[in-house]
């Protein structure tokens, strides 16, 4: 952890707001969704921010999740529960992609996803609230990250899991310290039990965007994307939407990045890509609607946007309505066509929800929705290596005769 977080330090955090009513709340409380049923943002007093630090003062600090803590929820450092989370870097991919693409590959971070970026604040400010005990369900990322993250600080933790989620995601949960279930449902069916037993008091409910702080991890991925790219923003970010949480994280960090100065109004055209099996958002955006209909059958090989119903669907749709983007779906054939080019034409192994960006990405350049010229980043939001892939059977028996031409 950044050697500058060795005190206790101060917060700009001045109070949390419903998302929909504009209803203030206390910070410094525990909360969960606001009385309208909707997400609460945290608020922070940005021009105490501007008179304290600057952008140079960020640039000098080591790159990591941490440099960012002036626009972070956590008061007391004792609380922050730390892994390692880095500034993830842009990998080129100039075959697969094009000549102006970059991946930001998440799959660097803790627990291999970008989870991590969530979590790592959800729990910061669960200890730092005095939760003790907090379930969650999860389509198998986001309840690794919770259970390494709780399990660090001593927070108890169930996770429950559709029973199709990927094996290996199942076993790295239970793994890393948390009760595990499967549950013969969708992630929501999962998170109808977890809310049934947080209103009888057995534990806080970790559904995404039913506590305020996981959005303030994630908005870390657009902070770093103004670093990195000099202060200015990419012309369109292509990111996988089920729940939505970074999208709507970074669309916030872009505004509050306006407010200190430190950018210009201009905005990158967001695409919130889902899979063609389950798109409640994509055919929300078509038809105009502020908010997504729950999505029936939902089914991909992309697990992690399997979402057939998000809480936050309305800020996802405002989003990129306001920034000119589009919501895009692809199918399972593409998704799959688009990790195999990435891997064997640039050598970068994405996850499923990782080459939706890029298949939804290719549509987009074909039917004109962006030019060869923009500056795109796609984000790869998992290690390629937690997902299943093709077998490679190829044997040499070393006592018989080698065909050299054949290999």
């Amino acid at each position: 952890m950044n050697e500058n977080l060795t005190t206790d330090r101060e917060t700009f955090v001045t109070h949390l707001e419903c998302s929909i009513t504009g209803e203030r709340y206390e910070a410094d409380q525990l909360h969960g969704l606001s009385r309208a049923g909707r997400p609460l943002l945290v608020r922070y007093d940005l021009d105490a921010v501007r008179s304290a630090i600057s952008r140079d003062t960020i640039e000098a600090r080591p790159t990591d999740l941490w440099r960012w803590r002036e626009l972070l929820p956590v008061r007391q450092t004792s609380n922050i529960v730390s892994l390692g989370e880095i500034e993830t870097p842009l990998v080129p991919i100039p075959k697969s992609g094009g000549p102006n693409v970059l991946v930001k590959d998440e799959g660097r971070l803790p627990t291999g996803s970008f989870k991590a970026r969530g979590l790592v604040m959800a729990v910061a400010m669960a200890k730092e609230l005095g939760v003790t005990r907090i379930a969650m369900p999860t389509n198998g990322n986001a309840g690794a990250a919770l259970a390494a993250y709780a399990t660090r600080c001593g927070i108890e933790t169930i996770v429950l899991c559709p029973d199709d989620t990927p094996e290996i995601n199942v076993r790295e949960i239970a793994m890393q310290g948390a009760r595990v279930w499967r549950v013969n449902g969708l992630i929501d069916d999962c998170g109808a039990i977890v809310g049934k037993g947080a209103a009888e008091g057995r534990w806080f409910d970790f559904s995404t965007l039913k506590e305020p702080y996981r959005i303030e991890g994630k908005k870390t991925m657009g902070l770093e994307l103004a670093a990195q790219f000099g202060w200015k923003l990419p012309d369109a970010i292509f990111y996988p939407t089920g729940g939505g949480t970074g999208l709507i994280g970074m669309w916030k960090a872009f505004d509050e990045l306006e407010q200190l100065g430190w950018i210009g109004s201009e905005r990158p055209k967001m695409f919130a890509v889902q899979a063609s099996g389950c798109a409640p958002i994509v055919r929300a955006f078509e038809a105009g609607e502020e908010h997504a209909e729950r999505w029936e059958d939902a089914s991909t090989v992309a697990a992690g946007i399997r979402v057939p119903k998000a809480v936050g669907d309305f800020l996802i749709l405002r989003a990129v309505r306001e920034s000119g983007g589009q919501a895009l779906a692809v199918g399972d054939p593409a998704i799959l066509k688009a990790v195999e080019a990435a891997a064997k034409q640039d050598g970068l192994l994405l996850c499923p929800e990782g080459g939706a960006t890029l298949a939804a990405y290719t549509h987009a350049l074909n039917t004109g929705l962006v030019d060869e010229d923009d500056r795109v980043v796609l984000f790869n939001c998992a290690t390629g290596l937690k997902y299943p892939m093709p077998e490679a059977p190829q044997a040499l028996d070393r006592t018989q005769a080698i065909d050299f031409d054949a290999l």
